[in-house]
């Protein structure tokens, strides 16, 4: 099997480990803020500090992205987010995932997209306007989206594959 491995953002892992180093020291006097390296981004967690220093925090991760120009900043809830320039997003992932397994246009395979978070919408779309496959959001409160179902929490996702996997077991008994 040939695996063909596609980081788009590898050259940036030594530039975000440098600013994670960073983030991290000129936060550790905030209580309750939150940096997590995430291999090709870093995120600043603000969700469990004082609103007042929001915008403390948000300046910080600003200056220390002056010296950063290929690094971008994302602000989703409550989390500043760092990450590479590029043009990449969870969309182009599933396409790439699609094209190079081979099954971009398989008739026997179809592609279930799992997510709770804006930045999955990419990937929904892709799958509902290619018809290719079926977005999932998990989200406890109704929300405008490209996803084709919506689940309210882990427990149904895991009630609804479990459903999926009932349903193929029935499928193979019938062609038995």
């Amino acid at each position: 099997m040939e695996i063909n491995l596609f980081q788009p953002a590898r050259e940036f892992i030594p530039m975000i480990n440098e600013v994670f180093r960073t983030l991290v020291e000129v936060t550790k006097d905030i209580p309750g803020a939150s940096v997590e390296n995430h291999k090709f981004c870093t995120s600043v967690h603000y969700r469990n500090f004082d609103e007042k220093s929001w915008p403390m925090i948000a300046q910080r991760v600003h200056d220390i992205l002056k010296d950063y120009p290929r690094l971008t900043l994302t602000h989703r809830r409550k989390v500043l987010e760092v990450r590479p320039l590029i043009d990449w997003d969870k969309g182009k992932a599933v396409e790439f995932l699609l094209e190079s397994l081979g099954l971009s246009n398989a008739n026997d395979v179809l592609p279930i997209y799992i997510g709770e978070d804006r930045t999955d919408e990419d990937a929904f779309k892709v799958l509902r306007e290619g018809n290719r496959g079926y977005g999932i959001l998990v989200s406890s409160v109704p929300k405008e989206s490209k996803a084709f179902l919506s689940l309210r929490d882990t427990s149904e996702v895991k009630q609804f594959l479990k459903s999926l996997v009932r349903w193929k077991e029935q499928m193979s008994n019938v062609g038995s």
